[in-house]
């Protein structure tokens, strides 16, 4: 089966309204960007200073800012225009609370920020984007202006799960959603139908390098084969941080000696999709889309 197409169109915009991107690392900001720009809207792009791969977005109209300008958001994001804004990329450290620039906007917001440190990482976009829509912009996710980003439900490559795959696909579902339901991560590998390996702090990367490890070493007793598997968190908020996968994962997955990659349709994200299946061909590597126990634009 090849990759399905988008379950819904791209979001409807009302004239006059204008998508600005808070841009962290990584190809997602440029490929929401690009995509806003394929369908006739100018993005508005806020880079993250010391985050953002900032070259290819700067074509677009954009400003830099730091973490800890973060009280002049909303008035830098209304001085452009903007009305809607997507979160985009990785934002690898939090502010430095010391060295915050304080304003009227940063008082306004310091309480929620507070509580929303101490709920996680989930609880920090849920705090942030409630406090967001609250002061009239309106956040929606990466894949509800560029639909094409979601992954489709089935097989996406030209190789295909066995079905010894599916018991690590089923295995490694199961405790992704426990871990994420503990805020923790969005990952799991199993093999011969067992566990072997959780997503922590150093994300899918530090995982996938783990689990080529443990293979090198012999720790894993001689079983070959295995499953990346990534999916969204129960209840997660969805309009920012959904799992993604890029030729990147595909390469260290194949590093890893994993057999593929399962991911949850409509609430995961397929980065650079062309470079991505094709390098999985070539590898050898499947790619399937799981169905999804929750909606794909649920907040």
């Amino acid at each position: 089966m090849t990759r399905a197409e988008p379950a819904g169109s791209a979001l409807a915009l009302a004239p006059g309204s204008r998508v600005g991107i808070i841009a962290g690392g990584g190809s997602l900001p440029v490929e929401v960007a690009d995509g806003l720009a394929t369908q006739g809207y100018a993005p508005f792009i806020l880079l993250m200073e010391g985050e953002a791969d900032s070259a290819q977005l700067r074509r677009y109209e954009h400003v830099t800012m730091a973490l800890e300008q973060i009280g002049s958001l909303v008035a830098t994001l209304k001085s452009h225009g903007v009305t809607h804004l997507v979160l985009a990329g990785e934002i690898k450290r939090r502010p430095r609370l010391t060295d915050l620039r304080l304003s009227f906007g940063l008082l306004a917001i310091v309480p929620s920020v507070i509580v929303a440190l101490a709920r996680g990482d989930d609880g920090l976009l849920k705090v942030l984007t409630r406090s967001l829509e609250r002061r009239g912009i309106k956040v929606v996710g990466a894949h509800e202006v560029v639909p094409g980003l979601a992954a489709g439900e089935g097989t996406l490559t030209a190789a295909g799960p066995q079905k010894a795959d599916w018991r690590d696909i089923e295995a490694g579902r199961a405790a992704a959603k426990a871990i994420g339901a503990m805020d923790i991560g969005q990952a799991a590998i199993a093999i011969g139908g067992r566990v072997i390996a959780l997503e922590g702090i150093e994300g899918t990367a530090g995982l996938l390098e783990r689990t080529r490890e443990l293979r090198q070493h012999g720790r894993l007793a001689g079983r070959t084969r295995g499953v990346l598997v990534k999916c969204a968190k129960p209840g997660q908020e969805l309009r920012a941080d959904l799992p993604a996968i890029g030729p990147q994962t595909v390469e260290a997955a194949h590093a890893a000696g994993l057999a593929g990659i399962a991911v949850e349709a409509g609430r995961s994200l397929i980065l650079e999709g062309p470079t991505t299946m094709s390098r999985a061909n070539a590898l050898g590597l499947f790619i399937v889309g799981f169905p999804a126990t929750e909606p794909a634009h649920g907040r």
